[in-house]
């Protein structure tokens, strides 16, 4: 199947939809891609769409330019889009902030790191299922350095995916780590050369999308949930998970496939 849409597009945030694979790419090149106030909202509102998309298998998150994401936007000078202290709310719906939703997505997401992520940049290229980076990538963990926390995903991501040592050398440095060394700590699956990156992250893309879409995102829904359980518990919720599956008719096909010796042709029911 190759159904091709625009979807929604916005100045900033650009959606396109082909192939079962959804592109979401931050489009503010001329400052980085740092996040403004109607940013965040559209990067949010998109991510929950793709989510919610049943065309939809898996999610690209990219930017346009020389970087990634520098951040947020913190300038007040910003026709009042920027995200200062002075004009922030002294609350937050974190069930719409674009962390918590990276977070809750059923959907398969890739980060195709196109250059710097710093700060929120970093936390939300590390929210993301896989990353592949570009050899020019960094990501500056530079939070610190400012006199904030990694306020977007970062302490409860860090520590997990690298242990609490390296987390803290990282953090507590605020060090900026090259795409060679995102890879050696483990943060980065893969590097390429920067006009190889969209090819490789839809290369992957493709791989995932082909697979038996409620199983891939029961997969993944599970591995988070195991994130906080123990494996008692656990095993019990997969086997509850399975039970669905076992009626699907993509598991029927799966099966019919693997005994007639092809590919199977996976429909998401």
């Amino acid at each position: 199947m190759s159904d091709t849409t625009d979807g929604d597009i916005t100045s900033e945030v650009l959606y396109t939809v082909a192939d079962h694979i959804a592109t979401i790419m931050l489009n503010a090149p001329e400052r980085m891609n740092t996040i403004s106030g109607p940013m965040l909202n559209d990067l949010a509102r998109l991510l929950t769409e793709a989510n919610e998309d049943r065309n939809v298998r898996v999610v690209i998150l990219t930017g346009k330019g020389r970087a990634f994401c520098a951040g947020l936007d913190l300038r007040k000078e910003r026709d009042d889009n920027g995200l200062s202290a002075a004009s922030s709310p002294t609350t937050i719906n974190l069930r719409n902030t674009p962390p918590t939703v990276l977070h809750a997505m059923d959907k398969p997401t890739i980060c195709a790191v196109n250059g710097g992520a710093a700060g929120y940049g970093m936390d939300t290229a590390l929210g993301c299922d896989i990353r592949i980076m570009v050899e020019s990538a960094k990501l500056a963990a530079a939070f610190v350095k400012r006199g904030v926390v990694p306020e977007s995903g970062g302490t409860w991501l860090l520590p997990r995916m690298l242990g609490w040592a390296k987390a803290s050398e990282l953090i507590f440095t605020g060090r900026t780590l090259s795409a060679r060394e995102c890879l050696e700590w483990g943060l980065a699956n893969e590097v390429v050369p920067d006009a190889e990156l969209m090819g490789r992250a839809m290369a992957i893309a493709r791989e995932i999308a082909a697979n038996a879409p409620l199983a891939v995102q029961a997969s993944k829904r599970m591995m988070r949930m195991g994130l906080n359980e123990n494996f008692s518990d656990h095993v019990h919720h997969v086997y509850l998970q399975l039970l669905p599956l076992f009626r699907t008719e993509d598991m029927a096909e799966g099966m019919k496939a693997f005994m007639e010796k092809r590919e199977p042709k996976f429909e998401g029911r």
